[in-house]
């Protein structure tokens, strides 16, 4: 099946059912306890700084954990599986001085890696193709808040360094064979145009177009982004991408999440995605929610038609996506809303003007 096939059977599993995603690979790459050694391997055995914790380099040097995790969501239900390189921008890997190739290869062989579980489960299931979404994180750096508290407008990064280090993982995500764009854990609204904007010119500049999937981040109940906005401003802010879908992920549990994903759903004119954390971390950091209990939230959010993508994020295992893909089985995916012609902006709070 070639990638336009792919991303048409996409299409027409979004319209017949929930799909699934994956759940967490931070709390599933600790449970292996590689080591420093582990995370260099031959190729970065004399690197200058310390690469322990660098979960994206794995997909360089230890390929078959990445491979395996893969396998294991698939395995447990998963529709769609994320690359191995939420961190893989320059700006991000910067941290562990890594140069522009290596952070092309981390993106070029997360994607292949990805790619070639999802069709090894298409073709073992091909009445459940399998999909890969190449995974974009929010980078460590924020465009719309200061990193100097004592200077409201000092930025430790131009819009175009962050546009640059989008472009360039995109294209190595594209050219390792992604069936589309996951931009998640978004907390700057203006990171994540950045994003769009690399996705989008390269488009406009002959590289094939795939569907984008936008997530965004809810940090607290007050039902805000880090960057300031609410859920609808944002859905303002980035519905010009016409994404394939828009939802919210991490920062919350499903139990929190939910008036979030209410609005959006009342909202958003396309599909809408949601992947909790496994509640909120204890004290240690850890997550407590069981695998049952996250997927309760997540059945009565289908049940009330908000959803039509759901999975896991930080604390969920394989274990929490069997339980997620079994209790939305047969659940009718969300009626997208015809929405009135209406001239609608964004800064923090939402406006609209109906004609």
């Amino acid at each position: 099946m070639n990638r336009q096939d792919r991303i048409a059977a996409l299409h027409a599993a979004a319209r017949e059912r929930i799909l699934v995603l994956d759940g967490s690979w931070g709390v599933m790459i600790q449970r292996r306890d590689l080591s420093e050694a582990e995370f260099r391997g031959d190729r970065f055995a004399e690197h200058p700084v310390q690469l322990k914790g660098n979960n994206d380099i794995l997909c360089l040097t230890r390929p078959d954990v990445i491979a395996d995790l893969h396998d294991q969501y698939f395995a447990a239900g998963a529709d769609i599986t994320e690359t191995n390189t939420f961190s893989a921008t320059t700006i991000a890997q910067d941290d562990y001085a890594l140069d522009e190739q290596a952070v092309w290869d981390i993106n070029f062989e997360g994607a292949r890696l990805a790619r070639a579980e999802a069709d090894r489960w298409t073709t073992k299931t091909p009445a459940k193709p399998r999909f890969a979404a190449g995974s974009i994180g929010p980078l460590n750096k924020m465009l719309s808040m200061s990193s100097d508290v004592n200077d409201p407008g000092a930025r430790s990064v131009t819009f175009d360094q962050v546009y640059e280090a989008y472009r360039h993982q995109v294209r190595a995500l594209h050219a390792g064979g992604v069936d589309l764009y996951l931009i998640e854990t978004i907390t700057d609204t203006l990171n994540c145009k950045a994003a769009i904007k690399a996705i989008l010119d390269l488009a406009d500049e002959g590289l094939e177009p795939l569907p984008i999937w936008i997530s965004g981040t809810i940090v607290d109940r007050s039902g805000r982004t880090l960057s300031g906005q609410t859920a609808e401003a944002f859905w303002h802010s980035v519905r010009h991408a016409k994404p394939f879908a828009v939802g919210f992920n991490c920062a919350l549990g499903g139990e929190l999440m939910r008036p979030f994903i209410a609005e959006l759903s009342r909202v958003a004119d396309t599909l809408v995605a949601a992947y909790p954390n496994a509640g909120l971390p204890n004290a240690m950091g850890e997550y407590d929610e069981q695998p049952h209990e996250t997927a309760h939230f997540i059945e009565e959010w289908a049940k009330s038609g908000l959803v039509n993508i759901v999975g896991g994020c930080c604390g969920t295992t394989p274990e929490h996506i069997r339980h997620v893909a079994d209790e939305v089985a047969g659940l009718p995916p969300r009626a997208i809303p015809e929405r009135p012609v209406a001239m609608r902006l964004s800064g923090l709070e939402p406006f609209e003007l109906v004609a």
